[in-house]
């Protein structure tokens, strides 16, 4: 008896200590939950067939200390770069447009600069103000340079090869 106690023990602590999951939101989501408690804002651009989105979703954003970081500080946002739903932000409405085999949702278009690239990050400051857009896959570790970059506001006030040479990373 005392073993199939210890079994339970076992399991329940295994599924406690699943990991967590980013928090992630619709664009729209993300802006309202700013307006009443402001933080910065990350934006996750991806498509459906990009493996290194894929790649991205299934070990970085797996991470818990990329996870935590991203929950404690930055409201997260998910969002497919050929996202057929409107989004409206900032008075204007985005919508998707297919101009022949080309297609793509028009914040997306406007984040990105013109310059579709994925996966992408599109980091936001609690004004809703776009800080910076950065393109490619990133794993781990540098990835969370990054977040501490843009969420502590050193990009303000510190350039980034200094940040980078003084970072202690918690991986």
């Amino acid at each position: 008896m005392r073993n199939i106690f210890l079994v339970a023990v076992f399991i329940l602590s295994a599924i406690s200590a699943k990991a967590q999951d980013v928090n992630w939101l619709s664009f729209e989501e993300a802006i309202k939950l700013n307006k009443a408690t402001p933080k910065p804002i990350l934006v996750d651009l991806y498509t459906d067939w990009c493996g290194w989105c894929k790649r991205m979703d299934a070990s970085t954003y797996k991470n818990d200390v990329i996870v935590k970081y991203i929950n404690d500080n930055f409201y997260a946002v998910k969002m497919d770069g050929e996202g057929k739903k409107d989004i409206t932000f900032k008075g204007k409405t985005f919508k998707f447009v297919q101009q022949g085999r080309s297609k793509y949702h028009e914040l997306a278009a406007a984040i990105m600069n013109g310059k579709m690239s994925y996966p992408s990050t599109a980091f936001f400051n609690a004004e809703e103000q776009m800080i910076q857009v950065v393109p490619g896959y990133l794993d781990k570790v540098k990835f969370e340079k990054i977040l501490a970059y843009f969420s502590g506001e050193a990009y303000k006030s510190t350039p980034w090869a200094d940040f980078e040479k003084n970072f202690k990373s918690s991986l």
